[in-house]
């Protein structure tokens, strides 16, 4: 396919943000019922809720919460539970019981290296998964080097990052981004440069805007090959 024939969507999120899992599931969800699934392309950027966060040992999800949004604590219980209620719906499984506060420029960092290899969706999946669903540490080195073998990340490739500063320049830069086009807040997604949906809207929301983005575009569908069976054909070796 030619560079020019992608509807490309790009996605500012941060691995702690609940809302930006769900908002992932939702764009697959519209994305399996787009016909021209196949001719988009998506690309995640960086966006740091709290650049500056700093973990305050054993701290709950709960007590932070509330802390941060100066609510007590039955409030905190009561958004979890209704995240965790609309999670379900999109067939995730939260555990903030769980869940170890922590910064997030590390992953940040690691996710631009698996950009550089095409991997970036499935390391924003099993990083997600760790924070909200398994209660891992995503500042923890250890834990993000098992991550990112996981997705097929090279060891070498995930040591020299993580003991490096390498990326931090591009977590910063995709973040005065968002900033310069008006993002306060995460999940956020902007349609061949043209359209935005902010927060995790329903699947009919995306699927609506991919249908209007592709009508309105100049794109062209992958060809799609319909025989399964060998025939006459000539390639590099010879004609059969």
């Amino acid at each position: 396919m030619e560079m020019g024939n992608e509807l490309k969507i790009q996605i500012w999120s941060d691995v702690m943000c609940p809302f930006c899992y769900i908002g992932k599931r939702k764009l697959e969800e519209a994305l399996s019922q787009f016909e021209n699934k196949d001719s988009v392309a998506i690309e995640w950027k960086s966006f740091q809720l709290d650049p500056s966060f700093s973990a305050t040992p054993n701290e709950s999800i709960i007590d932070h919460l509330a802390e941060k949004y100066q609510k007590n604590t039955d409030w905190a219980k009561t958004m979890v539970q209704n995240m965790t209620q609309n999670a379900k719906a999109s067939g995730l499984d939260f555990h903030f019981e769980k869940a170890i506060l922590a910064n997030s420029l590390h992953a940040h960092r690691l996710l631009h290296l698996a950009k550089k290899h095409h991997l970036s969706n499935q390391l924003e999946e099993v990083l997600f998964k760790a924070y909200l669903t398994d209660g891992k540490n995503v500042n923890d080195l250890v834990t993000l080097k098992e991550l990112g073998l996981e997705v097929g990340l090279e060891f070498e490739a995930i040591e020299e990052v993580l003991n490096s500063n390498m990326y931090a320049d591009a977590v910063q830069q995709d973040q005065e981004e968002a900033h310069a086009i008006g993002v306060t807040g995460v999940p956020f997604f902007v349609i061949d440069n043209k359209y935005a949906v902010s927060g995790a809207q329903p699947s009919e929301v995306f699927l609506k805007t991919l249908e209007k983005a592709w009508e309105e575009g100049q794109f062209r569908s992958k060809i799609i090959l319909q025989n399964t069976t060998d025939g006459t054909s000539c390639g590099i070796d010879g004609c059969e």
